[in-house]
């Protein structure tokens, strides 16, 4: 399960009718790809705040929006503290967008979207926490060092991987 538990706003959400749901969402889906303009009208609905929204809209367009993870926000230099805002939001997905615009650039499949890259940093976030075993001996910032480098071509320009035998 991803995100916090909140028992409390299920008790809310389901205060909101089905009509006003649909209306909410199918609004919200329109205004895409203005993800303020989505945020907002879903965050008329009870016990949704942007968050919940980021998850409402990875859900049905994970090309152009990816889910505010705390684990995702707190891996993210410049974006801790955590806050529960449009304005966080829209920073974080920026940052975001603009990472998998850099690796459709390095990869040539090109199929990296927000919600791609908002999974791979939560599943970093996530086993790291755990203490996997297969990630002692990686670091985070040295791996984004190497990505940047290679995005950026480094002195040499990109280069592949290498076997090892």
């Amino acid at each position: 399960m991803r995100g916090k538990f909140r028992p409390r706003l299920q008790q809310l959400v389901a205060t909101n009718s089905s009509e006003m749901v649909e209306e909410c969402t199918r609004k919200a889906f329109q205004l895409l790809p203005d993800i303020s303009g989505a945020v907002q009208e879903l965050c008329k609905l009870k016990a949704v705040g942007p968050a919940t929204a980021s998850a409402i809209l990875t859900a049905g367009a994970p090309e152009t929006a990816a889910f505010m993870a705390d684990e995702v926000l707190e891996s993210i230099p410049g974006l801790s503290p955590v806050q529960y805002t449009l304005k966080h939001y829209l920073l974080f997905l920026d940052k975001i967008q603009n990472c998998a615009e850099k690796l459709n650039k390095a990869d040539t499949e090109k199929t990296w979207t927000p919600h791609s890259v908002e999974l791979c940093l939560w599943t970093w976030a996530v086993a790291d926490r755990l203490r996997l075993p297969s990630l002692q001996s990686l670091s985070l910032e040295k791996s984004l060092e190497k990505a940047e480098a290679v995005h950026d071509g480094g002195a040499d320009g990109p280069r592949k991987k290498q076997r090892t035998e």
